[in-house]
């Protein structure tokens, strides 16, 4: 009696475990789906900012993508969700595009170049999606999360920040002064951009070679000032490189 009763219970952990298991993978395949689904609503988004501009309503995603409203609900609580996902997107884009050329191993003028090149790329990429998380419409609410350019603009001037630090302290200069350079220049950068963008009185390639120039000359300048003078064209000897993720928010430095 007592064997049966051993049995009965190593089967029933067994369904049990069993049961667990497939209740897992269901959850795994679910969450999945919502995740791929949200991109592609995502994606439809982008299109509708395409056609009908930073104003566009939900029932724009929702003809792009061929659903009804209710269901775009489904995978979005409301506008300012949606809103949210496209910032998040829209930070992808930017960094996968931003951190490669930050740390590209060039002379410290084209290596500049390289770096503002990449931002006005972006921008002119996907100039509504820039104007709609730079300036959020009334119509969306705002929420602690909904901050996208200035949560970026905090990402990229750490970068910066440590980028600065190192080459100063490699050169033998006071690297105290990193971070409010660091935040001066993505400043400049980003003001200059959306000047750009709603004006366009002159094509990316110039803008970009003025942006260049001035922060060069600034940067120039500065180590004159210290009796360090830099080749503008000449790879430097000690390249110092980041490895920085918007999402975690933490950035690591290394030295080759």
């Amino acid at each position: 009696m007592s064997f049966m009763s051993g049995d009965v219970k190593r089967n029933r952990k067994q369904l049990s475990k069993q049961s667990s298991t497939q209740g897992d993978a269901r959850r795994d395949r679910w969450k999945k789906h919502r995740i791929e689904r949200r991109a592609e609503f995502v994606d439809a988004a982008l299109r509708a900012l395409d056609t009908h501009g930073p104003e566009f309503g939900m029932e724009d995603v929702a003809a792009e993508a061929g659903v009804t409203k209710p269901v775009l609900y489904r995978h979005f609580t409301d506008k300012a969700d949606l809103y949210v996902a496209l910032g998040q997107h829209g930070t992808q884009i930017l960094f996968n595009r931003l951190m490669p050329a930050l740390n590209e191993e060039l002379a410290p003028l084209p290596r500049i170049r390289s770096v503002i090149d990449a931002f006005f790329s972006t921008i002119e990429e996907y100039p509504n999606l820039y104007r709609l998380l730079a300036r959020p419409s009334h119509t969306v609410e705002r929420t602690p999360d909904s901050d996208i350019v200035g949560e970026d603009k905090e990402f990229i001037a750490t970068a910066v920040t440590a980028l600065l630090g190192d080459y100063m302290r490699a050169f033998g200069l006071d690297s105290g002064s990193a971070e409010p350079w660091a935040y001066g220049v993505v400043g400049l950068v980003q003001n200059t951009g959306e000047w750009w963008l709603e004006r366009r009185s002159m094509g990316k390639d110039s803008v970009v070679e003025y942006t260049t120039q001035i922060i060069w000359a600034a940067i120039d300048g500065i180590c004159r000032q210290q009796g360090v003078v830099i080749d503008p064209n000449r790879p430097l000897e000690v390249n110092k490189v980041i490895q920085f993720s918007p999402l975690s928010g933490a950035s690591e430095e290394a030295a080759e």
